[in-house]
């Protein structure tokens, strides 16, 4: 086990791009793979998973290596032999590493574990708010789970193929699966794989979505020949798991304020065979009204703090600002008060995110409840979903159900009602 030069470089320019210009982690890791086509299997993964791991443990290593922001280049050596040390690689004698203090490392890291905020490598005032909401116990638990690597998770396309041959497929690939207990969609990797460069996946037999992302559309309860609209489909990954529960009938209306997510989605739903999606930019508030009480189904994936994957989004804990909650918040009671009207009586709405907070979650529902739109509908049911208790994304997810339509009196009854009127 001994570290190369090559690659050791390519993490600390990926690290300068995140930290310093403020880049998304996938899309550098992403950009990083390509940069040697000589690279094996074991090389990107190196890469990947150290990126990840120093992003992820940001806050630690930067304390026990006594650095602060902005990092210049011998900053991130140093926070990169940190990860070395406490990895149990040896220290090559390459310049950037000379005086690497094994014993120092290894000491400060036992002192500063002693204070969780450090330990799990989060900002002060994330802490603050996760006891604030969670209680200290389910806080420190979940934080805990939050700083474990997300697994590989696959949802078979149904509209192209059936999880037993995508298994059969995959293994012939030697790429390992395993399913999960009422999921009747999911494929967990054994091993992480770049299951991107499979022509199962340039076929359309799946996507990768988290397993307790895809429990979303099954909660809608949607059936082929519905008129079903997802308000905040981005790139589409629920959108098209709707799509193959539809048997790619009926209407599939994908709306986002980003036409650029919409492509994404077209790109998508084209090579997964789902052609029964209409695509809409909400660019003025007429494109929702003319879906008023038109919808049998609506989804408000609603926009959140994320702070349920952050499994998947290390760096989020470095992005992501109080103030950017508070103003969420009030994003989230918007989009409810006016999507819901899309919801036809009768029909169902889907309020979720991928946020713990109960705030982002359960307190938004009650606060709709007393709206004058709101009292039209019937809370049905909820799920709340730790990573702690499930190893996947938290999330959360009500289900609510649009009251019928009061019927009018008869004209019969009108006018019984206008003759007592008269008579007294």
């Amino acid at each position: 086990m001994r570290l190369h030069r090559n690659l050791v470089y390519t993490t600390i320019d990926a690290l300068n791009a995140i930290f310093n210009e403020g880049e998304y982690a996938d899309k550098v890791v992403a950009r990083s793979l390509k940069k040697d086509k000589r690279w094996g299997s074991s090389d990107r993964k190196f890469v990947a998973e150290t990126i990840y791991e120093i992003v992820r443990w940001k806050r630690l290593y930067a304390e026990i290596a006594e650095v602060k922001e902005p990092f210049d280049r011998d900053n991130l050596w140093r926070m990169f032999s940190v990860w070395a040390v406490l990895r149990g690689y040896p220290i090559p004698d390459w310049r950037q590493l000379e005086g690497t203090p094994e014993r120092k490392i290894k000491g400060r890291f036992d002192e500063l574990s002693k204070v969780r905020a450090l330990k799990e490598s989060i900002p002060d005032w994330m802490d603050e708010l996760g006891v604030k909401e969670l209680g200290e116990k389910v806080w420190a638990t979940e934080i805990t789970a939050q700083n474990q690597p997300a697994k590989v998770i696959l949802r078979v396309n149904t509209l192209k193929t059936t999880r037993e041959a995508l298994r059969a497929i995959l293994m012939d690939l030697n790429i390992e699966t395993e399913t999960l207990k009422n999921q009747p969609d999911a494929l967990v990797l054994k091993e992480r794989a770049n299951v991107f460069l499979t022509d199962a996946f340039k076929q359309g037999f799946f996507e990768v979505q988290d397993a307790n992302s895809q429990l979303v559309a099954a909660f809608l309860d949607v059936k082929p020949g519905m008129r079903v609209v997802d308000t905040c489909a981005g790139a589409g990954g629920k959108t098209l798991h709707i799509a193959s529960l539809m048997e790619n009938k009926g209407q599939l209306i994908a709306m986002d304020l980003y036409e650029s997510k919409l492509k994404q989605l077209k790109i998508r739903a084209k090579r997964d065979g789902a052609f029964n999606i209409e695509y809409r930019i909400i660019d003025s508030t007429k494109i929702i009204k003319k879906l008023h009480e038109k919808a049998d189904r609506v989804l408000i994936d609603a926009p959140c703090s994320g702070l349920g994957v952050l499994k998947r989004n290390p760096d989020a804990k470095w992005k992501l600002k109080p103030e950017f909650i508070d103003n969420i918040r009030k994003v989230q009671s918007e989009v409810l008060e006016s999507y819901s009207k899309i919801v036809k009586p009768g029909g169902k709405l889907v309020y979720a995110t991928c946020s713990i907070l109960p705030s982002e979650n359960q307190e938004q529902i009650a606060r709709f409840l007393t709206t004058d739109i709101g009292q039209q509908f019937n809370f049905v049911k909820d799920q709340k979903i730790l990573a702690s208790e499930s190893g996947f994304d938290g999330f959360y997810m009500a289900l609510l159900e649009r009251k019928e339509a009061v019927e009018k009196p008869a004209k019969a009854e009108k006018v019984a009602k206008a003759e007592k009127v008269e008579e007294s």
